[in-house]
């Protein structure tokens, strides 16, 4: 498929998505284009990560969530940790994280993460988390425990959080803000309307809340948030979700296509293409996002440090 066909067949999903059928062509499930092909990376770098990470008993979200981009961020030197365990209270449609009953919190995890960033020369680290809905704050102490032994410890370099929603507890949020992450972020992951099936413990207006209280809370902090694609969605569910996040005063959105971990998680509905990604991307950007990460392999820590350093620059030449 060219890019001339690929820009047709993105402005003919965009005008008239419900008239389209899909699977007349190559883009559904099943049949995984060439740009989803990654190459598999056993770096020098990539070894040194493995080694730091499992050396400290961590868990990242990249090994956990079977990230495409494993080979490439580890290759560059980054990685997503995953604080609280490696088993989540919640059964997400779209997740390959483990599902169940989790064990005790490691107190001191903070401090080995914080130490890992420092081994690692991070200038930005990003940390998310199982939901831990077994926790009276959701884990909330362990997210703001680590964001300042990584301040303290890391002079110069910045936090992202990734975080649940806390079940909608403003207390357990507040925690997190209080400790100063240069940029809270929390997905919606879909459009309204697939929540039942996509994230059924979840709320598509809780979730707006989390972002809406967070830039309140601590209005230095950027915000952010991220959406799949490929689940059954139509363009104008896309569009509004853009809308709805930009009215809480969402900063950063980033949109990758999702993949299906295993035959017993949501299946593809379809591929998009380059053209449709760049197409959301463009719409965001016009909507007011700072920035806007699109793209079929893009996930909510993919390039994170790169966006941090552009904001810089950006803010700076203002």
């Amino acid at each position: 498929m060219t890019m001339t066909d690929e820009k047709q067949t993105a402005v003919a999903f965009q005008e008239a998505p419900q008239r389209h059928n899909w699977r007349e062509d190559n883009l559904t499930r099943g049949r995984r284009p060439a740009w989803l092909r990654v190459k598999v990376s056993d770096s020098p770098n990539y070894r040194r990560i493995k080694q730091l990470v499992h050396g400290k008993s961590l868990h990242t979200v990249c090994e956990e969530a079977h990230c495409p981009n494993i080979g490439e961020c580890w290759g560059r030197g980054t990685a997503t940790f995953l604080l609280l365990g490696d088993v989540c209270t919640r059964s997400c449609g779209f997740c390959n994280i483990k599902t169940g009953r989790p064990g005790p919190v490691d107190e001191d995890e903070p401090r080995r993460v914080a130490e890992t960033v420092q081994l690692m020369g991070l200038r930005h680290a990003v940390l998310t988390s199982v939901t831990r809905d077994d926790l009276p704050d959701g884990g909330a102490f362990i997210f703001a425990e680590t964001v300042r032994r990584i301040h303290e410890m890391n002079s110069g370099c910045s936090v992202e959080v990734l975080i649940p929603d806390f079940q909608g507890d403003e207390a357990a949020l507040r925690t997190v803000m209080d400790a100063e992450p240069e940029i809270l972020n929390h997905n919606v992951e879909t459009v309204p309307r697939l929540y039942k099936r996509a994230r059924p413990q979840a709320k598509y207006p809780r979730s707006l809340e989390v972002i809406r209280r967070a830039k309140v809370m601590r209005p230095a902090s950027m915000t952010k948030s991220g959406l799949m694609v490929g689940l059954g969605e139509r363009w104008e569910e896309l569009l509004q979700v853009m809308d709805d996040l930009r009215i809480v005063d969402c900063d950063i959105l980033t949109i990758g296509q999702y993949l299906q971990p295993s035959k017993h998680h949501l299946p593809i509905e379809r591929y998009y293409t380059p053209a449709e990604f760049e197409l959301l991307r463009e719409e965001g950007l016009a909507r007011g996002f700072r920035f806007v990460e699109s793209g079929p392999l893009v996930r909510s820590s993919y390039h994170a440090d790169e966006q941090v350093s552009l904001l810089a620059t950006a803010s700076a030449t203002a």
